[in-house]
């Protein structure tokens, strides 16, 4: 793997993303800090399967920020990718990681005519009082006029000493971790710890088909948590993926694309060139 950045373009007034492919609409949506580049690895297996729109989030990559002044919400996040799925005319399937994943469940659960099914990767519900504790005192860090010193979440999520790809792979967390608008990973980071899952009420009523994935080594994102949503969720499965920590996007791509195309080809119609 060699470090990667898309070439972007305009995809609404205040969202940016890179598109390619070909096959059924698949929109991916990234984490905090990050931005369309981070589902590098995954890209050559989906593009042969899908249009792929790989998104940046408000205030990551080439996206413009939220304005400043007042307190930003999950469903402000979900309403810019609502516009960018209305203005695309085509039902899509959603993938998002971290909280990218909180995003892809609002969505579906706020716009369900736009979307053909959701997969949510890496996404919270019910933090633990200590996990919870620990996410606001590091939103808390955050000085929205630089960026911290990004050591301590890539220690989180690739170990103190990744060597070979997954060396890269942290080199390029790194650089998208460093780059991103200090506002705007602020604004994001506050929704994320802010957030503890969609509501259960929510999931029962939840229309669209939805895989939960999480890592079997993942202490944040749990097996328990995409389980417990899976079981809720009326049209719900939950895949645990072994050894995958958090950025299992990037770590076990190949896996995350196996499972996602297997669970397309299950789907009612939708899907049936994939």
């Amino acid at each position: 793997m060699t470090s990667t950045t898309l070439p972007r373009s305009e995809l609404t007034q205040n969202l940016s993303g890179w598109r390619d492919g070909a096959g059924p609409a698949l929109l991916l949506i990234h984490g905090v800090g990050l931005s369309a580049d981070a589902w590098a690895p995954m890209l050559p297996f989906l593009t042969r399967h899908f249009a792929v729109t790989a998104v940046d989030l408000p205030g990551h990559g080439d996206s413009s920020k939220f304005a400043e002044g007042h307190g930003i919400t999950l469903e402000e996040f979900s309403k810019a990718i609502g516009d960018l799925l209305s203005s695309d005319n085509e039902r899509s399937l959603v993938m998002g990681h971290s909280l990218g994943g909180l995003i892809a469940v609002d969505v579906a659960i706020r716009f369900p005519e736009m979307l053909t099914a959701v997969v949510p990767l890496n996404a919270i519900y019910r933090r633990s009082e200590t996990a919870s504790h620990a996410v606001n005192a590091r939103a808390q860090e955050l000085s929205g006029t630089e960026n911290p010193d990004p050591a301590p979440t890539l220690n989180r999520w690739f170990g103190e000493s990744p060597d070979g790809e997954t060396a890269l792979m942290a080199e390029d967390c790194r650089r998208m971790l460093t780059q991103v608008d200090p506002l705007g990973y602020r604004q994001a980071y506050q929704v994320f710890a802010n957030e503890d899952g969609p509501t259960d009420a929510a999931l029962e009523k939840l229309a669209c088909p939805a895989l939960f994935v999480t890592g079997s080594e993942e202490p944040n994102s749990t097996p328990h948590m995409s389980m417990a949503m899976a079981r809720l969720t009326p049209r719900g499965r939950a895949v645990i993926i072994e050894n995958a920590r958090h950025m299992m996007p990037m770590t076990h791509a190949a896996e995350v694309c196996a499972h996602l195309l297997e669970f397309c080809k299950h789907l009612d119609g939708t899907h049936d060139q994939v």
